[in-house]
């Protein structure tokens, strides 16, 4: 800290307040960087979009997914060559495709995005009415824009001193959660100035998120005149060696399932756990929803819903895999209705839920 001068310019520096964010104007050198007011940051993350769904912008985020050691642990040398010379040569284009099937043609993006921007802008307003404190409120992608490095500067820039990094997935996962905060650590060891820093802890079994999710399970059963015989809750999968090797997904997944059932009231064979999007050749989680849906129609189940409680915001795993794949099989396979109920995007419920979690993650921090 340079010396302080009585008949310089006043300037603003946080090693002169009494108080985080509040305190006293002390007399600064005239060359001292300038300082900007302290505040806290709240920085939601969700896993990425491309771009566009054209071929180069696909490649772009596949390889930035796919080159993710807690996405794909395999050895480089064996990897890498598979992946730059034949995945991501064909799989741009299938994927592609896909993303245009659901695309926000209106805004130019992609649903996740469209949907994080309107997360971020409730989450706002909720924690300026609900928590004192100058808080500034954003979120970042893990792939793709806006990055999680971006996002950590303009935060540092606009004098966050104090960050609160929310991974926007209920249950922990290597492949999710923990590269999440991999990349915004990545980000704070570049900051001359680092902030004080907290990551978000799981929260697939926060009673207010179970209860948003029991209540969008309620509000599109209401709405019908015959219910579905069974619902299904599909979660992202995970090959089952990461499992062995101590990734407790598995038993989260199984946890929420269950809390949902009894908050519902139901039996144990009205809300049944499945996995999705499986990759590759190893053996993932089972049961796998898209055979599972195909094995019930078979069994004689003719009305089926299926909810996505493992996603914050509807994306290309609810809108296209389960809305039209997943949904494919369980019709091909004999069954009649099918529906799916949407992810709790910037529903109020939803929204205030994920407010009382930051807010019990901001204590110490605020008033």
């Amino acid at each position: 800290m340079l010396d302080a001068k009585p008949d310089t310019e006043i300037a603003r520096c946080p090693m002169h307040m009494d108080q985080p964010g509040e305190g006293r104007l002390e007399f600064a050198a005239p060359d001292h960087p300038p300082v900007p007011r302290a505040k806290i940051g709240v920085l939601i993350a969700n896993l990425g979009t491309p771009d566009n769904y054209d071929y180069w912008s696909m490649r772009r985020y596949l390889n930035e997914f796919l080159s993710d050691k807690r996405v794909v642990d395999y050895p480089a040398y064996l990897w890498q060559p598979l992946l730059q010379l034949i995945i991501l040569t064909k799989r741009p284009f299938t994927s592609g495709a896909n993303y245009k099937s659901i695309w926000n043609h209106d805004k130019g993006e992609s649903p996740l995005l469209t949907i994080t921007k309107d997360q971020t802008a409730r989450l706002a307003e909720q924690i300026a009415e609900r928590i004192d404190g100058d808080i500034m409120v954003d979120f970042c992608m893990r792939y793709g824009n806006p990055s999680t490095k971006s996002k950590v500067e303009e935060m540092v820039k606009a004098g966050c001193d104090r960050i609160l990094f929310f991974p926007l997935y209920p249950h922990y996962a290597g492949a999710t959660s923990a590269t999440a905060c991999d990349q915004f650590f990545r980000a704070l060891m570049e900051q001359k100035w680092q902030p004080s820093a907290r990551t978000v802890a799981p929260y697939f079994d926060h009673p207010a998120y179970i209860k948003a999710l029991a209540d969008s399970v309620r509000t599109t059963y209401d709405a019908m005149e015959e219910k579905p015989e069974v619902l299904v809750t599909s979660y992202h999968g995970m090959p089952k060696r990461y499992l062995l090797e101590g990734d407790p997904y598995h038993c989260m997944c199984q946890k929420t399932t269950r809390l949902l059932r009894e908050e519902l009231g139901w039996e144990e064979s009205q809300a049944q756990t499945t996995f999705q999007s499986v990759f590759g050749r190893e053996e993932w989680l089972r049961p796998y929803t898209v055979d599972h849906v195909a094995d019930l129609a078979r069994q004689g189940v003719k009305r089926l819903a299926v909810i996505a409680p493992a996603f914050s915001a509807d994306c290309i795993e609810t809108l296209e895999e389960i809305n039209e794949e997943i949904r494919e099989s369980f019709e091909e396979a004999g069954g009649e209705h099918f529906t799916y109920i949407p992810c709790l995007n910037d529903d109020a419920a939803h929204i205030s839920a994920l407010t009382d979690v930051i807010e019990a993650n901001l204590q110490g921090w605020t008033s």
